[in-house]
Parts: structure tokens; C-alpha cells; sequence
């Protein structure tokens, strides 16, 4: 690969074991990626607790196409695109909310929450010329799974439960994390890195850097967190490739499921005074679910190209250009009686300890995707290697290719993805 790599095609530039530089760093490859993946599958751009009720609406990006996600009065899901069919100008500004339309500023074009263009101001000059129902917002295909919203461009895709195959049954089990109720968005922030978009896609499935570059945060925790995470060594530990470019990374195997529970475990004593605190309200067997999935699944799980369900989290990755991305870290908890609150309460400190913007794991992480994309500038022919674990890449019984947890498995599974939707037609 680093003979001749000038002359290589996109979809060329990826092998089985190593990756060109240039990925994170060719602005016309980058180009490219914009339509043949953000424009052409599944993306996702909303979770179904942001849209609660008929006529909330969240703004939002499919790529760096700005969007509008809403829920209308019939409680359907629409994706539209952020651009008025007069001028071009953007129909809303505000990044959440509720509303019955929305009206361009610059002419007041007015549109419903279906996208439907309802009003045009001093209509005579229109008149002969003009079609209403030819100019509603754009739309995008929306379908959702587990509360989970995806959008696409690409109105020949296939079906998003087809595109997400095997990646439903651990969608399904990161849903589980509500303790018996479903989930809800607690919060998010957004930062952005100095670096490409896939340096972070890769991030989320390479549990080889954890030990290493979240030193700071092992070490603020206490022994029972710490040791539950101390996967390096656990041969039970192990990432799977779900196809379609899906990956989940299993770092504490005994937490894949949350229903499995035989009862031995002993809870953390970190959380006894929650389980006081819930006992005037749930049962013991309650109290034990909800604080079992306090620190969430035990797995990362990631959607190609732009969500993970990491633990206990949404991760979000938006490409802003070749050289830099904008990443929003959602909070999750259960969605339930005013009594589980104290649940979603302690959830919110422990997301802020590490993944919060003043939190141990942001940081560090983010200081590592600033210098790969520092340090992939030099000699652009040298390759980024994907090949840990490839020797030792076994097929499991549901027949996914399977290696290690700090094995680069779920790297090779997004790169293939990658690979197949660049290639030229």
C-alpha cells in the first residue's frame, strides 16, 4: 500500500491489515465521503425521547447537511432539510423545542411540521408560477429502531433494520439499562477535536488504548470500578464485527446482558446510599436493577458511520471538514416515575466524572485525536496499521468475526464498510 499510494483510488487506500494516511488528511477524499456514506445510508439524528410529544422538533446535521428532525401533530417522525424552497435560508435556528411550523425570516415562507409549505406571503406574484405542494421542505427517509432516529438521503436504502442487522440484538441490550423502564436523554454537550472523523469512529471499538491513555481516571475511581474494568487480560472480553461496518467492543462480558442475573453479585458499595434512598419506593429486586446498570452495559457498541451506544452514553460524531469534528456526548437514563430520579441524578455525576467536559475521559481521548492527526501530516505514504489481533480473528457461533477486546476488529469491520461505499461505481 505505501508504493504508489498517489495513484490509488479512495477504496484502494484501505487493506485488510493497514489504512492510508491520506484518509485523515486528503480534503478531496473527505469530499467524497460527504455523499458516497453521509448522503447514501443510514445516519443518526435523534433519539425519540427528544421529540416527546406532537410538536417538538430538534435541529440537527446528516452529515453537513443541516436538518430538522420533528414529530407532527399525528405523531410521525419526519427528517427534513434545514433550507427554505424560496432563498435558500435556513427555517430554524433554535437547536430544540416545541412549535406548530416554522417561517422563514427573510420572506416568512411558512412551512407544517410535515415539511408541507402552508403560507406564502402577498401570493398574487405567484400566481401561474407557483405549485404549493411542488415546494415543501426536502425530505429525508426516516425510520426508527428502539427509539433510536435515523435519516437518510438515499431513498433506494435498504430498510434500517436490515441495515443494522445483527447490531439490533445489542441495540436491544443497551435499551435494558433503564432498570424496567425505557430510556431518556438526561443532557449532552458538544466539543470539537482538531482531527478527521474516522480517528474517533475508531476510538469507540480500541479498547487498547483505555488502560494507557485513562491512567488519570483509573486511578479516581474506586478498587470495584476499577478492577470491573481492568478487561486487558480477561479472555472473555472480545469485539465482534456485526456487518454492515456495526462493531461491539464487550469490555465487562457479565454485563452484556442486564437481564442475566443469578443474584451472587454483590452490588458496589459506592451506591448504598442510593439503594437507601430507592428503598422507600422500589423493591429490593427493583433496587438491584436499576443500580446493576448504573455504570450501563458493559459494551460499546458502534453504528457506522456517526453513533455509538458506548456503556452508558450516546456518542455522536458530525464532520466538519477534513481536519475537524464536532462530537456531542449524550446522557441517558431511565424515563420513569419522579421516584427513579435519584437513579438518573447519580447516572449525570458519573457521566460528567468521565465523559463530561471536565471529566478525566474527554480530555484525555480528545488530546490523542489531535495528535494522530498531527502526526498522519508526516510522510502521507506511511500507512495507519489495523492489524492487531488479525492473526488471532476467529469466526464466534453467530458467525462474526471475533478477536480480542484490545484487538482492532471492529476498526477492520468500519474500514470495510468504508471501503465498499467508496469504491467508484
Amino acid at each position: 500500500m505505501n508504493q504508489h499510494i498517489d495513484d490509488l483510488a479512495p477504496a484502494d487506500m484501505v487493506a485488510e491489515d493497514r489504512v492510508a494516511g491520506r484518509l485523515y488528511t486528503d480534503p478531496a477524499i473527505f469530499e467524497r465521503e460527504m455523499t458516497a456514506v453521509f448522503e447514501n445510508t443510514w445516519v443518526w439524528v435523534a433519539h425519540e425521547s427528544e421529540l416527546a410529544t406532537p410538536g417538538s422538533f430538534k435541529s440537527t446535521h446528516v452529515g453537513r447537511q443541516p436538518v430538522i428532525v420533528t414529530r407532527d401533530r399525528k405523531n410521525t417522525l419526519h427528517t427534513m432539510l434545514n433550507r427554505c424552497r424560496h432563498r435558500g435560508a435556513s427555517v430554524c435556528e433554535k437547536p430544540q423545542g416545541r412549535a406548530n411550523g416554522f417561517t422563514c425570516p427573510y420572506h416568512a415562507w411558512s412551512y407544517g411540521l410535515d415539511g408541507t409549505l402552508r403560507g406564502i406571503p402577498y401570493p398574487d406574484g405567484y400566481e401561474g408560477v407557483v405549485e404549493k405542494r411542488d415546494l415543501s421542505l426536502r425530505k429525508l427517509r426516516t425510520e426508527s429502531y428502539g427509539g433510536m432516529v435515523f435519516a437518510t438521503f438515499n431513498d433506494d436504502a435498504e430498510p434500517l433494520a436490515d441495515h443494522l442487522g445483527d447490531a439490533r440484538l445489542w441495540i436491544d441490550r443497551f435499551l435494558k439499562q433503564g432498570g424496567g423502564y425505557p430510556i431518556k436523554v438526561l443532557g449532552k454537550h458538544q466539543f470539537r477535536f482538531k482531527g478527521n472523523w474516522k480517528i474517533q469512529l475508531e476510538n469507540t471499538t480500541d479498547g487498547y488504548h483505555f488502560p494507557i491513555v485513562h491512567r488519570s481516571w483509573m486511578a479516581s475511581v474506586d478498587a470495584e470500578t476499577a478492577d470491573m474494568m481492568s478487561f486487558m487480560n480477561d479472555p472473555e472480553a472480545t469485539t465482534h464485527d456485526l456487518g454492515h461496518g456495526h462493531s461491539v467492543m464487550r469490555m465487562v462480558p457479565e454485563h452484556a446482558d442486564l437481564d442475566v442475573d443469578d443474584g451472587t453479585e454483590p452490588l458496589q458499595g459506592r451506591f448504598d446510599h442510593l439503594a437507601r434512598e430507592l428503598s422507600a419506593s422500589f423493591s429490593d429486586t427493583e433496587v438491584r436493577r436499576l443500580l446493576r446498570a448504573m455504570h450501563g452495559t458493559g459494551f460499546n457498541l458502534n453504528l457506522f458511520p456517526n453513533v455509538a451506544m458506548s456503556s452508558a452514553f450516546l456518542r455522536v460524531l458530525r464532520p466538519i471538514a477534513v481536519d475537524e469534528t464536532l462530537i456531542e456526548h449524550v446522557a441517558i437514563g431511565p424515563d420513569g416515575p419522579a421516584e427513579v430520579e435519584p437513579v438518573n441524578r447519580e447516572r449525570l455525576r458519573i457521566h460528567e466524572h468521565f465523559q463530561g467536559p471536565f471529566g478525566f475521559g474527554t480530555p484525555d481521548d480528545a488530546e490523542g485525536w489531535d495528535r494522530v492527526q498531527r502526526g498522519a501530516r508526516a510522510e502521507p505514504a506511511m500507512p495507519i496499521l489495523i492489524n492487531r489481533g488479525l492473526a488471532r480473528e476467529e469466526r464466534s457461533a453467530e458467525g462474526w468475526p471475533t478477536s480480542h477486546v484490545t484487538d482492532e476488529t471492529g476498526m477492520r469491520a468500519a474500514y470495510n464498510q468504508w471501503k465498499r461505499m467508496m469504491r467508484d461505481d
